[in-house]
């Protein structure tokens, strides 16, 4: 990836405050944190420095990267700690869920869905929904770790076959499953008018 040419200069990324019982799922947070730093890239994320979250960011830190935290003063103490948070480059502390996914949205430039519950559902579904409403083309990924977005994504089917979905060709979210991955395809994403065919076991259109 070039980081003179990209267009890409935040990610966002959407992950669960908690562990999970997977070890692959913590693994998966510290090394794309370090790949967004070696990259030149900055992390927008929810401010947690617990659980994948925290991972996140701490991959971010660790490489020298760039990490701006936004989360609302009601979940300071519970997705954080107001020392760790000391930690980040940028703190945004905001007033509700709303203005939270406003600001992340305004500052990132492609957004990165880790494992997570189901705020982290709400949240990637939302931009998705934005998508396909024409509200943005930004890149959208599912980090498909060890499979763990499968249930979502053949729900996802269901309803466009279904005929729920008629503006699919605006919600077209890659499916990656190697961290490595990612930031060449939303890379790749951006400079391409249309959505490339793609490796079909790294990449679906939905």
């Amino acid at each position: 990836m070039s980081k003179q040419n990209s267009p890409i200069r935040s990610v966002c990324v959407y992950c669960g405050s908690q562990p999970g019982r997977d070890p692959a799922f913590m693994e998966a947070g510290r090394q794309f944190g370090r790949a967004l730093a070696e990259n030149n890239l900055r992390l927008v994320y929810g401010g947690g420095t617990k659980g994948i979250m925290g991972a996140v960011a701490s991959g971010v830190l660790s490489a020298g990267g760039h990490v701006t935290g936004i989360i609302p003063d009601f979940l300071v103490d519970m997705e954080a700690t107001r020392h760790s948070l000391g930690q980040l480059n940028e703190l945004i502390i905001t007033k509700d869920m709303h203005e939270r996914k406003h600001a992340m949205f305004e500052r990132s430039d492609a957004f990165v869905t880790l494992p997570g519950g189901i705020g982290t559902l709400e949240e990637i579904v939302e931009i998705m929904t934005w998508g396909q409403l024409g509200r943005h083309t930004k890149p959208m990924v599912f980090a498909n770790i060890n499979q763990f977005w499968k249930p979502m994504l053949e729900l996802i089917d269901h309803m466009s076959e279904s005929g729920f979905i008629h503006t699919a060709h605006k919600v077209r979210p890659l499916v990656i499953d190697r961290i490595e991955d990612i930031v060449p395809a939303i890379a790749s994403r951006w400079a391409e008018a249309e959505m490339p065919e793609g490796d079909p076991e790294t990449i679906a259109k939905l």
